[in-house]
């Protein structure tokens, strides 16, 4: 029997990755189990959450118009459709970007006692901020890459000249938050550097910058089964572009090789370095990890809280080499929380 009865699949964000979750969304809503639940389809940005879409167990899916959505109750996570009201207990967040990866969804989902598929609200407030993850996580004898913080208000001419006294190039520049590459910058000279600062600002008001490791790309997924944690298959990443950017992955410009040609030593110590991280930082539903696998060791970049879900993204890539159904899975990953 279904733990859940009406599950709210919550899409779209306030952030520059709002048309990825909304793909990400769809292809989740198409997934779950529709003998099973009775999945609703919302699209939320900048406060607004409508109903798109919504198909109850073994029927067929209604979509409404967008000037016909039906709006979203917030002070108790319901809608009325078509005369009935009806209150959702479970909500599967497929937000990228704010407020769904950066604890501000989940915080309202905790204040309503309303279980839902991601990390707690701290747990996503961490490791939505990449500085903050790699404090979080050091001592637990995971590699990570040197990297300064840099505050909007900071003296930017100092702080790009400590980076050119401190770092060898290439180095990285990144919004400390935010996802799908959006403000990232491969910087191979110090006079590009300042630049690539003030477009990382554009996105955020902090960033980081990260020495650059060579090495190989790769990425594995972890998840709680309802038992203990799993880790999916690895992928590498090979990037036609000098690295994995918004290009590489949304454009068709990267080759992603699942599972990953590595060692089965290799193989292993990726899922267990995945899998150690995704317990430490205590971790729920499905978390996808990036590393860059170099000459001295295996060294961990981020953690992704509400990786991308559309058919061709880097999970359900895993789930299949896995040899699992995408929708047998979601149930897991859903009756786990």
């Amino acid at each position: 029997m279904a733990k859940y009865k009406a599950i709210a699949v919550i899409y779209g964000s306030d952030s520059s990755e709002w048309e990825v979750s909304c793909r990400s969304g769809e292809y989740t809503a198409s997934c779950i189990d529709g003998n099973r639940y009775d999945v609703y389809e919302i699209f939320a940005r900048f406060g607004v959450w409508q109903l798109v879409a919504f198909k109850k167990k073994d029927a067929m899916k209604v979509t409404f118009p967008e000037a016909a959505r039906p709006q979203i109750d917030k002070t108790d996570f319901s809608v009325t459709v078509l005369g009935e009201k009806v209150k959702f207990d479970f909500a599967y967040i497929m937000q990228h970007g704010v407020p769904g990866e950066n604890g501000r969804l989940q915080g309202y989902f905790e204040m309503l006692g309303i279980p839902f598929s991601s990390c707690s609200a701290f747990v996503a407030s961490v490791a939505f901020d990449k500085y903050a993850c790699k404090r979080y996580i050091a001592g637990t004898g995971v590699k990570m890459a040197e990297d300064r913080l840099i505050h909007k208000f900071d003296n930017l001419e100092q702080a790009c000249a400590d980076v050119r006294d401190n770092f060898s190039f290439p180095v990285f520049v990144k919004p400390t938050s935010g996802g799908s590459s959006f403000g990232v910058s491969m910087v191979k000279e110090a006079s590009e550097l300042l630049n690539a600062v003030k477009y990382a600002f554009k996105e955020d008001n902090a960033l980081i910058v990260e020495q650059g490791v060579h090495g190989r790309e790769l990425t594995c997924a972890a998840y709680f089964d309802g038992q203990s944690v799993k880790a999916l298959p690895p992928i590498e990443i090979i990037s036609d572009n000098e690295y994995f950017d918004y290009d590489a992955k949304y454009n068709g410009h990267s080759q992603e090789i699942c599972p990953a040609p590595i060692t089965e030593e290799q193989t292993a110590l990726l899922q267990q370095t995945t899998c150690r991280i995704y317990s430490h930082l205590g971790c729920s539903g499905i978390v996808r990890m990036d590393y860059i696998l170099s000459d001295d060791g295996l060294f961990f970049l981020e953690a992704n809280i509400i990786p991308g879900m559309t058919s061709a993204s880097l999970v359900p890539k895993m789930v299949r080499t896995a040899g699992m159904n995408m929708t047998d899975f979601l149930t897991t990953v859903i009756e786990a929380c």
